[in-house]
């Protein structure tokens, strides 16, 4: 292990008995096969604490789509949270030209992250966040490409705290990885998930 993640696991280790239980929630979290998740290091001036993850989905050896998730924990509360946790996250992945033309397709992502989280049965506050969508054409000597678009997904939330001031942060973290899958285009999990719409994969997904 290098210094730096050693640093950050001693940090953790340190912390709040409120924010290395959420940190042990999100370790412990059971996720779908396709997801590949890994500690990555958070930023260092948003709050007190901060933890973070990394993900990808993974079908076929092919990346669909990636995100990051951080927590945020200060002890003495936040104004803007209206909380002591705050969740951040930001979801990117690659779509066909024709969808990321949808002018609806801004409300409906955003309709996603709040339907994950209502799904999952979770309470939340003070959400915030963009949805951005981007398309690049190429010319010249790389002009043989197909046109590339993408969308990104930039947002934030603060978990209701539960007994002992914890969010359930397993269960956010699942709605999130629900959220991620879905901008995939993967199909939903669950038998109950039927009614969940998801993005069509896009076509030639990236090698990794």
């Amino acid at each position: 292990m290098d210094d730096a993640k050693e640093g950050d696991r001693n940090a953790v280790e340190t912390a709040p008995l409120p924010f290395r239980a959420a940190v042990d929630a999100l370790r412990a979290a059971r996720l779908r096969p396709e997801i590949e998740i890994d500690p990555t290091r958070p930023p260092q001036r948003l709050a007190p604490h901060a933890y973070a993850l990394e993900a990808a989905v993974v079908a076929d050896d092919e990346d669909l789509a990636d995100g990051r998730l951080v927590l945020l924990h200060d002890p003495a509360g936040h104004d803007a949270w209206q909380g002591s946790f705050r969740l951040v996250t930001l979801i990117r992945a690659e779509l066909e030209p024709e969808m990321a033309a949808d002018p609806l397709l801004p409300d409906v992502c955003w309709s996603w992250l709040t339907g994950a989280l209502q799904a999952r049965g979770l309470s939340y506050g003070e959400p915030s966040g963009t949805v951005t969508r981007a398309s690049s054409h190429y010319f010249g000597g790389l002009g043989e490409r197909p046109a590339a678009s993408q969308i990104e997904i930039r947002a934030s939330w603060t978990p209701r705290e539960g007994r002992g001031g914890v969010p359930d942060t397993a269960a956010h973290l699942a709605a999130w990885c629900d959220l991620l899958c879905q901008v995939a285009g993967l199909p939903p999990a669950g038998p109950g998930d039927g009614s969940i719409v998801t993005l069509p994969q896009r076509r030639g997904p990236q090698s990794r």
